[in-house]
């Protein structure tokens, strides 16, 4: 098959609720039919629930009784107070996802909109909250403060909880819901597993593409130190003056940190006609010790996966409200990515009787090893073609360290927890080129590609940053059993979220290069002998205005009360209001002593008080009935108030924040009705309302033919909707009397979720961008749609399962419907991306080879090779902001337990 012939000649649970009483709910509302789960499965989203211990007395005689111990799970979807949605263990493995984000997809009402990040309701991710293990997360993510959920690997992650109704034991930045991961608990019995596996994808395994050499580990996710920034650049860019030619750097100076960086192996594109397949392997064990009065549980598990991805895009843009005409700039690039994802979890469970403390220790390490070539033109360049190279390295790096109690005092029980985390980004050597054609008769280059390092035929670019944060949490809930089915809590959290981020970039400038000097590839174009001969300087483009680095920090303190109690036989209510106080500073760095006034500090102190309340009707031993009210809060992000450039590698945008952004306060409400027809089976049905005061919307405006994106509050929103959930069983023994059938049954899982949002703009309506007063209208649409929010959301789900071993076969099918990523520019539609159908196919089969259990898991996904699609349409015309395939993707994996 021939393919991209354009480029081939190219030569370039237990804390999860944090609530202590989020399971009062009596258990013996429980069906009485229930039976032990199948294999594989534990009962219906019992995995995010508290174990407990249960006696359970069996007449044995007149004399005589025999008390049998074990461990009942409840079903926290039925249990809790509040309306969740909950992925289990089993759920997880049947869905086969690598990332928890694949898996979260599949929940009622959630979606995963670029690079891991979850959408609860049609509300974008800063809506979301993520917790692990009830404690909070930091982000890796220049853009967010919110982590993306695909760093965390499903064989980390024991449970998820969805939380989409807000109590006040949770903080107040619950717009959608919350996320509540819980990592894997201490084992009953010692265990020790092997797994590994390999994947290939249609458009990338032993196809075209394009990578770098790098360094000697790269294939591990670790630079081996030649990334590192070289000694002349790190005393230069400590020096507090900007790297150029002047009082402060001489041209000797300049062109000896030139040479020092590191050149041919961060610098050459090279073309690989065969990029490899994609392979994992991990290891998990896992013990308990038996104690006087308890058991100490010890696991560990640690993993690594290197995929590779290539995407041949088409990226344009227009400059025209109508879009007519040819694009402004119209690119095709091929773009190959090297991701590569390392963790570690080693995680201690004590139980002393009814007394429980765990800590847990989590390693995530996620690189992207990133080469692109891009061919085309630029309506401000009409005369030329334009050809483009970037070789970059992103680092992400999350450690993490909780400590959690659980005390139970008979009426009286006590929960601590404690945490510290810390996430890291590091992008050494973000390398550019520009190459440009002019073809015009006459001209000396003629047909050939040239760059004149910063005149007017192309230029050179390199960039170093960094991002730091540190995250420490604490809190503490106080339960106390007041009378019967009636307790009462009271908590206080506290958080303090400090980062650092730093982004320096340069150009390559030279004048009068030699026309054969020009067309040299770029390692030549920049080796140490062309910048001695031709003297080449390096110029600091890094904004002088104090937007290259920013100091941020959101301190937060708050206090909570409630009660749950039932009101009478069959009715519960779980009422109370939350205190929250929280100050947020975002302070950009004057690197250079300049003391420019465009150096905006922004500084937000506010405290809400934020009340909720849940009523739960029993309306039938297996029927009940939900109704909530809350208000809520969303806190602009970090990086969303400060003007810094930043480009987001995965959608090739550039990103400015605006310092004059403030908080969104919301009002919701929703019912929600649940039919537990049978053991593990369910429908459910829910409404939702949400009123969002000064909602933060993405924009976007073209300068100099290039895209950026920025944030402003839209003045008004209101979204609703509903959702639909059914799971259903269905026994196959009826079918035939062969014994492949009587253990084997049909699992049908479904949900639908419409939701529909309205930006609402007056004509006196205004917004403040960078400190100045606006017209709304002329950044939003009154009625457009929130971003990142589809209409239309559907999840099926249907396999053969045997209930007495592990062999199963499923079917997944989902459709989200199209949605805006960002504003127009200029008056211009919006963009929308348009992520359709995707159908794929899991089946798990356990083997028992020589006493030892093997699992072996085969993966198809996108069977239907849907493409990725982000475009702008205004009647016939239509401008593809970003288009590529996505590729069919197909894995075997095979685990080995001891």
């Amino acid at each position: 098959m021939t393919k991209r012939p354009i480029f081939a000649s190219l030569l370039l649970l237990s804390s999860a609720l944090v609530a202590p009483a989020a399971l009062a709910q009596d258990a013996s509302a429980e069906p009485a039919a229930d039976t032990p789960p199948a294999a594989d499965e534990a009962t219906d989203d019992d995995a995010a629930a508290p174990e407990e211990e249960a006696d359970i007395s069996i007449p044995g005689g007149a004399d005589t009784e025999i008390v049998v111990t074990g461990r009942y799970t409840p079903n926290i979807v039925r249990a809790t107070p509040e309306v969740v949605s909950s992925l289990s263990s089993a759920d997880i493995a049947r869905t086969g996802e690598g990332d928890i984000s694949g898996s979260l997809q599949r929940v009622t009402g959630l979606s995963v909109v670029g690079g891991g990040f979850v959408y609860v309701r049609g509300l974008g991710d800063r809506y979301s909250l993520a917790l692990l293990n009830g404690s909070p997360l930091p982000s890796p993510e220049p853009l967010k403060r919110v982590v993306p959920l695909d760093i965390f690997p499903t064989n980390v992650i024991d449970s998820t909880l969805v939380q989409k109704s807000f109590s006040v034991n949770f903080p107040g930045e619950f717009g959608g819901g919350v996320i509540n991961l819980t990592t894997k608990a201490t084992p009953r019995e010692t265990f020790l597993t092997f797994s590994g596996g390999i994947g290939w994808d249609s458009e990338t395994t032993n196809e075209l593409g394009y990578t770098y050499y790098g360094s000697d580990s790269d294939w591990t996710g670790f630079d081996d130190g030649t990334r590192d920034v070289p000694p002349l650049l790190r005393a230069a860019l400590k020096s507090g003056k900007p790297i150029l030619e002047g009082a402060d750097f001489s041209q000797n100076d300049l062109e000896a940190i030139e040479m020092e960086l590191v050149n041919a192996e961060t610098t050459l594109l090279q073309q690989n006609n065969h990029i490899p397949v994609n392979w994992s392997a991990g290891i998990t064990g896992g013990t308990t010790i038996q104690l006087p009065d308890g058991e100490l549980g010890i696991i560990a598990t640690a993993g690594i996966s290197n995929k590779w991805r290539t995407r041949d895009t088409l990226q344009q843009t227009s400059v025209n409200a109508d879009l007519s005409g040819d694009p402004q700039t119209s690119y095709n690039r091929v773009i190959t990515d090297n991701r590569v994802v390392v963790n570690g979890l080693l995680g201690f469970g004590l139980e002393l009787g009814d007394h429980k403390i765990r800590w847990t220790n989590l390693y995530i390490r996620d690189t992207l090893k990133q080469a692109r070539l891009a061919l085309g033109t630029d309506a401000n360049q009409s005369d030329r073609d334009i050809m483009k190279q970037d070789t970059a390295w992103y680092e992400r790096q999350l450690i993490n360290t909780q400590l959690v109690g659980e005390f139970k005092f008979d009426r009286l029980k006590l929960d601590l927890r404690g945490a510290y985390a810390n996430s890291q980004r590091e992008a050494p050597y973000e390398r550019g080129f520009t190459y440009v054609r002019t073809n015009q008769p006459g001209d000396p280059v003629g047909d050939k590609f040239v760059n004149d390092l910063g005149g007017n035929r192309g230029d050179a670019t390199i960039a170093f940053s960094d991002l730091n944060e540190d995250l420490w949490s604490g809190g503490v809930d106080l339960s106390y059993e007041l009378a019967p089915r009636i307790t009462a809590t009271v908590g206080y959290a506290y958080t303090d979220t400090h980062r650092i981020s730093e982004r320096r970039t340069f150009q390559f400038r030279a004048s009068n290069l030699p026309i054969a000097v020009q067309q040299l590839r770029p390692d030549y174009l920049l080796s140490d002998a062309t910048i001695q001969l031709y003297d080449i300087s390096l110029l600091e483009t890094s904004a002088q205005d104090g937007t290259a680095a920013f100091d941020a920090n959101l301190t937060t303190h708050a206090g909570y009360a409630q009660v749950q109690a039932e009101l009478v036989a069959g009715v519960n209510v779980n009422a109370g209001v939350r205190y929250e106080e929280a100050k947020q500073t975002v302070v950009p760095i004057d690197l250079f002593g300049t003391g420019s006034s465009a150096i905006v500090e922004t500084n937000l102190d506010n405290d809400y008080w934020l009340p909720a309340v849940t009523l739960t009707w029993e309306v039938a031993p297996d029927m009940q009935l939900r109704v909530n009210g809350s208000k809520t809060i969303a806190r602009p992000q970090f990086r969303e108030l400060v003007a810094q450039v930043y480009q987001d590698p995965e959608s090739n945008r550039l990103f400015r924040g605006n310092p004059s952004l403030t908080d969104s306060e919301l009002w919701n409400a929703e019912a929600r009705y649940e039919w537990y027809f049978d053991k593990d089976q369910r429908l459910t049905v829910a409404g939702f309302y949400k009123s969002i005061d000064n909602p933060i919307e993405t924009y976007t405006s073209i300068s100099d033919s290039s895209v950026n994106s920025s944030y402003a509050n839209a003045p008004k929103a209101t979204l609703y909707g509903a959702e639909l959930e059914v799971q259903k069983y269905l026994p196959l023994d009826t079918l035939s009397d062969s014994p492949f059938w009587q253990s084997r049954r049909l699992v049908l899982i479904g949900n639908y979720t419409y939701t529909k949002s309205e930006i609402k703009v007056g004509d006196s309506d205004t917004t403040v961008i960078n400190g100045v007063v606006q017209n709304a209208a002329n950044f939003f649409f009154d009625g457009a749609p929130l971003t990142g929010q589809s209409d239309h959301l559907v999840n099926f789900q249907i396999g053969l399962e045997d209930q007495d071993k592990l062999s199963q076969q499923t079917l997944l099918f989902t459709y989200a419907s199209p949605r805006v990523t960002s504003r127009g520019p200029s008056g211009q539609p919006d963009l929308k991306e348009k992520p359709g159908i995707q159908l794929d196919f899991v089946a798990r089969q356990g083997v028992n080879l020589l006493n030892k259990e093997i699992e072996l898991k085969f993966e198809a996904r996108n069977l239907t090779g849907r493409n990725y699609q982000e475009v702008q349409t205004s009647g016939d015309n239509k401008v593809y902001f970003n288009r590529y395939k996505l590729g069919r993707t197909f894995s075997l994996s095979a685990s080995l337990k001891f």
